[in-house]
């Protein structure tokens, strides 16, 4: 049997390494999970009696791109929240949450090659693991740029040298970002913008984390582009009701765009995709039509963050993140610091090098560890009191 060998030097997955790293090590204490980000807040009351009152669409094929009532739910909401009109049938295609269409979206749009070379697909680096994953899945090389402190956490693509941008395809950015919680800016949004008009690539905005911030909402990168007048098929954004809404499992979320490009990602979705169940849309139109329950799930991130700060703020060389809802902590070694403190108090935390890729250039998450502030407030104060403890013992 032959395999193929694209995928043959992938590590695992990150929660496989971590398991493999912890559990043969006993528990130090009440074990605490600070590793995924999994929202335990709430999801909105109405969200059950939504699916019991449509149960009967689990009887019948549902609407592939989503039915009328979702994309028009969805198009008021862009408008709504970025001050862009999109057409509700054509630039909107819905999708089991972000990860699904940030894989798919690269197979439909990425071409073969660029200026007869081999196409690059950019991502930062530390970076959500799928980005790698479809740029190697499309025959692309991808290439890692350091979201390191000292680039504001987030990457420099315009430092990447005219060789490999004029073979670049895509350039994903999430913002805000995950791990670092940093967000990108108006200006950052239209240099990358105009740097990709002007190597004509296209840019994949992951805003999933969008909606949980602490002061301003985050700009969007189809705010500036509709701004500059660029390209409508240069942005793709990437939204979900994973966090927005604390529907994880629901797996709901678009993606939005030129119409050329949403045409061909609806295409490949057609033969290969699977549509979203009929109930879960209907909830999915209520989710994103109402804003109350976004607002309450923002304010209890935000008395998290508060927490954190208030825990570890003494702490040389911490950093507050703006958005998102994970702590990004320097502790020299990542993995050392998992064990220790899995073994002294039970918490549990990811490795900033499982987030990593390895490059001729170190790997910039090594020194990290990432703390998920998801669970309960008074969850999340023990397991920080836990953590600064025994990671920062004077």
């Amino acid at each position: 049997m032959r395999f193929p060998e694209r995928f043959s030097n992938l590590p695992a997955y990150a929660f496989p390494r971590l398991r493999a790293l912890l559990d043969h090590h006993p528990a130090g204490g009440p074990v605490r999970h600070m590793t995924i980000g999994e929202p335990k807040h709430a999801f909105p009351k109405w969200v059950t009696d939504i699916i019991v009152e449509n149960a009967a669409g689990f009887n019948s094929y549902p609407a592939n791109d989503g039915t009328v009532e979702l994309q028009s739910a969805i198009s008021d909401w862009i408008a709504k929240r970025f001050d862009v009109v999109v057409d509700a049938s054509t630039q909107i295609m819905t999708a089991n949450g972000t990860r699904e269409a940030l894989y798919n979206a690269a197979m439909a749009l990425c071409p073969e090659e660029k200026h007869n070379q081999r196409p690059v697909v950019l991502m930062p680096n530390p970076f959500y693991q799928v980005y790698m994953i479809a740029a190697i899945s499309v025959g692309a090389e991808p290439v890692f740029v350091p979201a390191t402190a000292a680039t504001g956490f987030l990457p420099d693509y315009h430092s990447l040298p005219a060789d490999i941008l004029n073979r670049t395809t895509i350039a994903y950015l999430c913002s805000p970002s995950n791990p670092q919680g940093a967000i990108a800016t108006y200006d950052y949004w239209r240099e990358l913008i105009t740097l990709a008009e002007r190597y004509d690539f296209q840019i994949f905005a992951d805003e999933c984390y969008s909606e949980i911030y602490r002061d301003d909402a985050p700009v969007g990168a189809l705010q500036v582009a509709k701004d500059l007048g660029a390209d409508p098929e240069r942005v793709i954004i990437f939204h979900s009701l994973s966090k927005r809404s604390n529907l994880p499992g629901l797996r709901s979320g678009f993606i939005a765009g030129g119409p050329q490009s949403i045409a061909r990602c609806k295409q490949l979705r057609a033969y290969s995709g699977a549509p979203i169940p009929a109930p879960l849309q209907a909830v999915s139109v209520a989710a994103w039509s109402d804003e109350e329950h976004v607002i309450e799930n923002r304010r209890l991130y935000r008395e998290k963050f508060e927490l954190a700060d208030r825990v570890l703020g003494d702490i040389d060389g911490y950093h507050s993140p703006q958005a998102g809802f994970f702590l990004w902590l320097n502790v020299s070694d990542g993995e050392a610091a998992a064990v220790r403190l899995w073994q002294e108090t039970g918490v549990r935390v990811l490795p900033g090098r499982y987030l990593s890729k390895e490059t001729k250039d170190g790997t910039p998450g090594a020194p990290y560890i990432r703390v998920a502030l998801v669970a309960s407030k008074e969850e999340t104060e023990a397991g920080l009191i836990a953590l600064k403890h025994c990671l920062y013992k004077k």
